[in-house]
C-alpha cells in the first residue's frame, strides 16, 4: 500500500545561506528586492533559492515590515454556489491580484453565528481589510471589528454604523422599472415573489414592486406576493401555488436569481412559458439561451466587485477620507419573457 508522503520539512533562509556562502542578513536583502548586494551574490542567493525550493513565509514577513501589512484580503460572502456571490469574488479577487493581494474567501449562509466565527478566523489570519456581505440582522461583530480598524467595505447591503464604505445597486428602482415593464404590456395581475425579509435586498425590490404597481395604477394582492423564499424548490413550490390560485397573475416578479430559475422551470413543465410573462432580478448562466430568453434586471457584478475591491485597497493604503456610499446602476435587459403579452380575457 502506498503511504501518504509526509510533510517535508521547508528550507529556511539560514539554509539558503549556507549553500550560497553568504549571510543571512544578504538572504533576506536578495530575496526582498533590498539591493546591496553584487550581481554575483545576487545569482548565487538565487540558484540556492531554486534549488532548495525556498518559500518565503509571508506571514512571518508582515510582523517584520513597518506597514506590519499581510498582503492578504478577506472576502465573506452569503454562498458561495450563488453565482452572484462567484462572481463578485471572482471580480474582487481579479483586482486584488494586480496589487499583489492574496484574497481569502467563505460563505456566512447568512448566519450570524457563522459569520461571526468567519470574521473572527480571518481577523486571526491578520488579513489587511475585508469585503462582507453582511448577514440578516444586528451588526454588531462587522462594528467591533471596524472599530478595531480593519478597513472593511459591505456590499449588496448598507452597514447600520458609520465610518465603512458600502457597494450597493438600483434594488429599489430597478425592481419598480421591471413591474412597470409589464404593465406597459398590459398585464394587471402581476405576482412578486421574493427572498428573506429579513434581508435588506429583499425589502428594497419588495418595496419596489409596490412603487411599481402604485405608479402603474394597479392595486396590491397580498395572495400575489409570497416572500422568504430561499432555494429552487421552494421557489417551484410558491410558483405552483400562485399559479393555482383561483385568480393567477398573468406576470411574475422574480427578486432573486435562484427564484427565477425555480419559476422557469414551473412555466417550462406546465407548458406555460409563452403564456405567463417573467422578469428576474439578477441574470444567471444561459438565462438568453431557453425559450423564450428570460428578461432580467441584471446587476453589474463585476464593477461591483471591483468598486469593492477598489475602496478597500485605498483604506488599507490610508486613504481616511470620509465613507462612500456607491451604488452601481442594475439594467432591465429585454430578451422576451418579459415582453409578452396577456392572454386575451
Amino acid at each position: 500500500m502506498t503511504q501518504v508522503p509526509a510533510r517535508r520539512t521547508e528550507p529556511t533562509m539560514r539554509d539558503i545561506a549556507t549553500l550560497a556562502g553568504v549571510s543571512i542578513k544578504t538572504v533576506s536583502r536578495v530575496i526582498n528586492d533590498q539591493g546591496g548586494a553584487g550581481a554575483d551574490v545576487v545569482q548565487r542567493v538565487r540558484d540556492a533559492v531554486q534549488a532548495l525550493g525556498y518559500r518565503p513565509n509571508l506571514t512571518a514577513s508582515s510582523l517584520r515590515r513597518a506597514d506590519r501589512l499581510s498582503a492578504t484580503l478577506g472576502v465573506l460572502v452569503e454562498d458561495l454556489s450563488n453565482p452572484f456571490d462567484s462572481t463578485l469574488l471572482r471580480a474582487v479577487e481579479e483586482r486584488a491580484q494586480r496589487d499583489s493581494v492574496l484574497v481569502l474567501a467563505g460563505s456566512a449562509e447568512d448566519n450570524l453565528d457563522l459569520q461571526r466565527e468567519r470574521l473572527g478566523s480571518l481577523a486571526a489570519r491578520r488579513v489587511d481589510g475585508m469585503v462582507v456581505m453582511a448577514a440578516s440582522g444586528p451588526q454588531d461583530d462587522l462594528q467591533q471589528e471596524r472599530s478595531h480598524g480593519t478597513p472593511m467595505v459591505l456590499v449588496d447591503r448598507p452597514p447600520t454604523f458609520d465610518y465603512t464604505d458600502s457597494v450597493t445597486t438600483t434594488n429599489r428602482e430597478s425592481s419598480r422599472e421591471a413591474v412597470l415593464q409589464l404593465a406597459s404590456y398590459g398585464h394587471r395581475h402581476i405576482a412578486c415573489l421574493g427572498g428573506r425579509q429579513t434581508v435588506w435586498t429583499s425589502q428594497e425590490r419588495r418595496t419596489g414592486y409596490l412603487d411599481g404597481l402604485a405608479e402603474a395604477g394597479l392595486r396590491t394582492r397580498d395572495d400575489l406576493i409570497h416572500m422568504d423564499l430561499k432555494g429552487v424548490d421552494a421557489a417551484e413550490r410558491a410558483v405552483a401555488a400562485v399559479l393555482d390560485a383561483a385568480h393567477p397573475p398573468t406576470a411574475l416578479f422574480t427578486a432573486q436569481n435562484l427564484i427565477t430559475v425555480g419559476a422557469m422551470r414551473v412555466l417550462q413543465a406546465r407548458g406555460w412559458k409563452h403564456r405567463v410573462a417573467l422578469i428576474g432580478f439578477d441574470d444567471f448562466p444561459l438565462a438568453d439561451m431557453v425559450d423564450p430568453a428570460i428578461t432580467v434586471v441584471r446587476q453589474d457584478v463585476p464593477l461591483i466587485g471591483r468598486t469593492a475591491a477598489d475602496l478597500v485597497l485605498s483604506r488599507i493604503q490610508g486613504d481616511r477620507s470620509a465613507a462612500v456610499r456607491a451604488v452601481v446602476p442594475a439594467d432591465l435587459i429585454r430578451r422576451g419573457s418579459g415582453e409578452l403579452r396577456p392572454p386575451p380575457e
